[in-house]
């Protein structure tokens, strides 16, 4: 396994010009484990944002079969991180064995992904339309158009998913996909794996002939501020707290010249219980619903904490069912004391809450997290009681009664923006309630059906996002290839002659694209 040196990253190179240090932790034990790592100055901040400035032009006109190439570089690293990797890793989360071997698979898998993108090339969105002289009353002249990397990224790790939504994680892949050399801002929850994947990355750049600043990574406290202010910086990718990602929304906004931020932030992804299913499998909903919400410790965005149902002696059933589930699960290691703080205040303040009902989970208390079960009475919603749309970070939920399709239908609208819906229903509650989809398309990213929200496929078609809260900008998503979108502006080129046109283009379509040539699909030269 490669030395842990704990320095920053910047333009190829390791730096260390801070004098204070930052302690790796053992996050089961608290214990400090023997890796240190130095403070970035504002020099080095500085540093890592001009040497991914610097790193853009050539990075950006590299042919996307050379980009790919890194990617793919990026995914053989990342599979060659052998055991001795994934027990600090597992150290540094608390985060088991075959969880994080599968989370790895995921990362280079993703890596590769948009390698595939790259090579199929319709990310450019080539447009061209040909000069028509002689129309009247005006003539047309030839334009065309495609689209180009923004410019350097600042990404903002995750702290529960140390490898897919971290250092080579979907905001770093899309990225550098796009031609965006990329700065990393270390998740303190896991530093010691940051390192040992920045070095990955970085093996893969020198081993593909990258320039040297495609990839930069800091560590430290309060080091997000500088970056995200420095004038190099063309974007920000941030998974994490609603706070969090206000506060770098607010940054951005300031400077004078305002950056987009894709910030995934807040979520409590309703979950909505048809009256046939509960008549038809009652027993396995509950079972698998409390399943999804204990799974990893509920620390994940896509947790169901909120489980609404119609009023009957059905529902009462499944929330006694319900209970017995959530009583049934274990306590958990949490990522981090930090995070463990902060969902048992969360569950602190709905047990004092005069609206809401304990129903299950054991007390919370000591160095793990028990899973619990409220139900709230559903005027808090509809009263816009700030508990009923805060995201409880860890394994809760809260059930929700109403009393019939006309108060579903207000509670839902009541609800802010969230990453997923979910619709538990036979086939004539999905008939009968075919009305909620234009509602819920309103409301959220990804609508399921008979499925649980925690699972986030990587592929062509997924949406994780979602309006405000749920992310700061819902037009695009963290997850799929439509993440590269984020990265990525128009270029339209006006009477240019062919030969300085950018290769995709040319009339000859070198890179054999699929191109809207006069509002009509084609793959062909232009004669």
């Amino acid at each position: 396994m490669s030395t842990l040196l704990g320095h920053n990253f910047i333009g190829g190179a390791r730096s260390a010009l801070g004098q204070s240090q930052h302690q790796s932790l053992d996050a089961t034990t608290g214990e400090a484990l023997p890796y240190s790592f130095v403070q970035a100055t504002d020099g080095e901040i500085d540093a890592a944002a001009q040497a991914a400035k610097a790193a853009f032009p050539e990075f950006r006109q590299l042919s996307p079969a050379r980009r790919a190439e890194f990617l793919d570089a990026i995914a053989d690293e990342l599979d060659q991180l052998g055991d001795d990797f994934v027990a600090i890793v597992c150290q540094e989360t608390a985060l088991p064995q075959a969880r994080i071997q599968g989370e790895r698979g995921r990362t280079s898998g993703q890596m590769r992904l948009f390698a595939q993108i790259l090579r199929r090339g319709d990310y450019l969105g080539a447009r061209i339309d040909l000069p028509l002289p002689d129309r009247k009353p005006l003539p047309r002249v030839d334009l065309r158009q495609y689209r180009i990397g923004v410019g350097p990224v600042a990404v903002f790790g995750a702290s529960n998913f140390p490898l897919a939504f971290s250092t080579a994680g979907g905001d770093t892949a899309a990225a550098l996909a796009a031609g965006c050399p990329v700065v990393f801002k270390a998740h303190s929850g896991h530093m010691a794996t940051a390192d040992l994947v920045g070095q990955a990355i970085i093996r893969a750049a020198e081993r593909t002939g990258m320039p040297k600043g495609v990839f930069n990574m800091i560590f430290g406290n309060g080091v997000g501020e500088g970056l995200v202010k420095h004038p190099a910086i063309q974007a920000v990718g941030f998974t994490g707290s609603l706070g969090g990602g206000n506060a770098l929304c607010k940054m951005a906004a300031e400077r004078p010249q305002p950056i987009p931020v894709f910030a995934e932030m807040s979520s409590i992804n309703p979950v909505i219980i048809l009256p046939q299913a509960l008549d038809a499998r009652s027993e396995t909903i509950a079972k698998d619903l409390a399943a999804s919400v204990a799974m990893g410790g509920g620390q994940f965005c896509t947790n169901p904490g909120l489980v609404i149902g119609l009023r009957s002696p059905a529902f009462t059933a499944f929330l006694e069912q319900l209970a017995g589930q959530i009583d049934g699960q274990g306590p958990q290691t949490l990522l981090n004391a930090g995070g463990l703080r902060s969902y048992s205040k969360g569950v602190e303040h709905l047990l004092a809450h005069s609206g809401v009902t304990h129903l299950a989970g054991k007390v919370q208390d000591g160095k793990q997290a028990q899973s619990q079960l409220f139900k709230a009475d559903v005027s808090l919603l509809l009263n816009g009681d700030e508990l009923l749309q805060e995201e409880v970070f860890g394994p809760t939920t809260i059930a929700i009664e109403v009393a019939d399709d006309a108060e579903l239908q207000k509670a839902l609208l009541a609800l802010r923006g969230q990453l997923t819906a979910t619709l538990i229903g036979e086939p004539a509650d999905l008939s009968g309630y075919q009305w909620l989809l234009p509602l819920l398309e309103d409301k959220v990213g990804r609508i399921l059906v008979n499925g649980y929200p925690t699972g986030v496929e990587v592929c062509d078609a997924m949406v994780h996002g979602g309006p405000y809260p749920a992310t700061s900008d819902s037009r695009g998503t963290s997850v799929g290839t439509l993440a590269i979108d984020r990265f990525l502006r128009p270029v339209c080129y006006q009477n240019h002659a062919d030969a300085l046109l950018p290769p995709a283009l040319q009339n000859a379509n070198p890179l054999g694209l699929r191109r809207l040539v006069n509002g009509e699909w084609s793959d062909q030269p232009i004669a």
